[in-house]
């Protein structure tokens, strides 16, 4: 706890109201969030002992410098409160749902003259038709390009009839894609209304009246010998019944509700759960999703679930009037409540027993639970990949515990914008959050050795002087930035890298084991060099294939630093040396003059009448190009 920080007196303080409570680690992080239907109760539940509670909530508590409280005047407050907390800080030891989506809506802008079938992420209240939400934004758009070209519908922004005939029609018109309702006289507003009548019955789901309309076109114009528009139908027709096959699944005409699965690795207690959810619009399945949770260790089905549905329907814009459960929760009421409110109707939560309703939720339980499978497979594979190639480097160097990997690289071209880069793996993982990037201060020409030298000092100097500011504070080292170590250094290179490295650890007081990635004549990865001998690995192995990853990386990321500051000293101009000369500026006296040299050649009064430049910046100009006598003259080129 916080030295500042009471836990006693603060425990005594709650009050017995609802309301969310804000767990904090010693750096103010937020690491938890929760609601409480009485805040006294459910805070103090955590400071107990014995209480069987979950190594990963013991885990969480043991984190806790301190917490605070918002007192709310329900518990459907709290819960709302929760969930937007929540959102906001992601917080590390909730159970947070992995895949936050937006799902597409198609809107057909009904409170137009002229309506339009558009792509939208928002259903908004508005004289607009909203269709959906569906699960592929792809197959949204493919299905608003074929509306579009079977009805002839516009997808131009013209406000119509107000901007009828004040420009040419676009080339969708003369594609014969649009009727051109922006010309007088190409179509009355009441055909294109019958048009779009007939798109929305087609995205209202009745296919038949769409086919068989599509059909009698397409006959008529092989009857009239019209092959060309015969085939257009025929396209047309074959698009609208692979469309109408997706919908062939369907449960209780023209209902909407969400049917939901789960499958937890009952083996695994820190493995996420899958939840799968089917969307079922007007009766049809529009489709389905499935979303990780992580964070679920020690926690049941049915709290996942709960946790799953605060989170998930207090983000998407549609709730649906039914939601069928696998197994029931503990705050079904509550959440009934609160999805009621904003959806603006009742919402039923229901856990069918029998029938057709069941075996849909069993089938969405199965699927789940083919994805929690193909998922443990795939991290079987991804753990020999990474854990198992660090298993394999310990045998290979004789050390135990690899953990924390850093890797080095110094870039430059003939010693120009000298860079450092420092790349972390983590379990054989990389990661980017400690990825780190040196601007070299001391050495001024192509020197990799001093030039690593620096890098490496800077780095564990910085990382010691943190480490002992934060003792000196009570603080937890391993959150500072610079403070972890890592368990082994892999330098870019053989004997003399690794010997800069050992160096600069002795100096530092560190022991810390150094292997060189060493490389052959191709400049390719061959093995590596530790304890002054060059150690071959089998080019075949996992453990092989993490140094060559490891090495690209490292290489990479100095690259990339390295170019980007090349990029920016090319893009330099005389012009970035003027006083008063900004970007703004710089870009006005480009578009005025075609080169420098007639910037320079311009007299004041002429470098002033570009609007942008006063007269006290043009005489700044004028006076830079023209030096008094004693003044260096500026030097030539862009």
């Amino acid at each position: 706890m916080r030295p500042d920080f009471d836990l006693k007196e603060e425990l005594h303080k709650l009050p017995k109201k609802p309301g969310v409570y804000i767990m904090h680690d010693d750096s103010d992080a937020i690491i938890y969030i929760g609601k409480a239907k009485v805040l006294h109760n459910r805070v103090r539940s955590y400071f107990r002992s014995n209480i069987g509670r979950g190594p990963a909530i013991d885990q969480m508590v043991k984190q806790i410098a301190y917490f605070e409280y918002i007192v709310t005047d329900s518990e459907l407050e709290a819960l709302i409160l929760e969930n937007n907390l929540i959102k906001e800080h992601r917080p590390k030891y909730n159970t947070m749902l992995v895949d936050d989506k937006t799902y597409p809506y198609i809107k057909v802008t009904t409170g137009e003259d002229y309506p339009r079938i558009l792509f939208s992420r928002s259903r908004k209240k508005d004289k607009a038709r909203y269709f959906g939400p569906f699960t592929s934004a792809q197959a949204v758009r493919d299905t608003i390009e074929l509306l579009n070209k079977m009805y002839g519908l516009r997808d131009c922004r013209l406000v119509l009839p107000r901007d009828v005939d004040k420009q040419r029609p676009c080339l969708n018109y003369y594609m014969k894609r649009c009727t051109g309702p922006c010309m007088s006289g190409a179509v009355t507003k009441e055909e294109y209304a019958k048009r779009v009548d007939l798109a929305i019955e087609f995205l209202s789901g009745h296919y038949d009246i769409v086919i068989d309309d599509l059909t009698a076109k397409m006959n008529a114009a092989s009857e009239a010998l019209n092959f060309e528009e015969a085939i257009h139908y025929r396209d047309l027709l074959n698009s609208v019944k692979q469309v109408a096959q997706r919908q062939k699944m369907s449960e209780g005409a023209g209902e909407d509700k969400d049917i939901i699965g789960i499958a937890k690795d009952e083996e695994n207690s820190d493995a996420d759960a899958v939840v799968q959810v089917f969307f079922i619009r007007d009766g049809r399945l529009i489709g389905r999703e499935h979303f990780y949770m992580n964070h679920v260790g020690g926690k049941t089905t049915a709290e996942i679930l709960s946790e799953f549905m605060h989170q998930f329907y207090s983000g998407t814009p549609f709730i649906p009037k039914t939601i069928m459960l696998p197994e029931d929760i503990e705050d079904r009421e509550l959440l009934e409540q609160y999805l009621g409110i904003r959806r603006e109707g009742k919402v039923s939560i229901v856990v069918p027993v029998k029938g057709q309703k069941e075996k849909l939720v069993e089938l969405a339980k199965e699927n789940a639970a083919l994805i929690l499978s193909k998922d443990k497979e795939r991290l079987k594979r991804e753990e020999g990949r990474t854990i198992g190639a660090v298993k394999e480097l310990e045998g290979i160097l004789h050390l135990s515990g690899i953990e924390r990997m850093e890797s080095y690289d110094i870039s430059n071209i003939s010693g120009f914008a000298n860079v450092g880069s420092m790349v972390v793996y983590e379990k054989g993982k990389p990661k980017r959050s400690d990825y780190r990037k040196f601007r070299i201060q001391s050495v001024s020409g192509p020197d990799d050795y001093a030039c690593m030298k620096e890098v490496l000092t800077r780095r564990f100097r910085h990382g010691l002087e943190e480490k002992k500011e934060r003792q000196e504070k009570g603080l937890d080292e391993e959150l500072g930035s610079f403070t972890k170590f890592p368990d082994l250094i892999l330098m870019d290179g053989g004997r003399g890298q690794v010997n800069i490295c050992l160096s600069v650890l002795h100096d530092l007081g560190l022991s810390i084991p150094v292997a060189g990635m060493v490389k052959d004549d191709h400049h390719r990865t061959r093995g590596l060099y530790y304890n002054n001998v060059e150690l071959p690995i089998d080019t075949h192995s996992e453990g092989f294939k993490l140094i060559t990853r490891v090495q690209d990386e490292t290489h990479r990321f100095a690259i990339e630093y390295h170019r980007s500051l090349r990029s920016k000293a090319q893009v330099h101009s005389r012009l970035d040396e003027i006083p008063g000369i900004g970007e703004t500026r710089k870009k006005a006296l480009m578009r005025s003059f075609a080169s420098i040299d007639d910037i320079a050649a311009a007299d004041v009064d002429k470098l002033a009448s570009v609007p942008e430049i006063p007269q006290d910046v043009a005489q700044n100009i004028f006076d830079y190009f023209h030096p008094k006598d004693g003044e260096n003259e500026p030097e030539s080129g862009n």
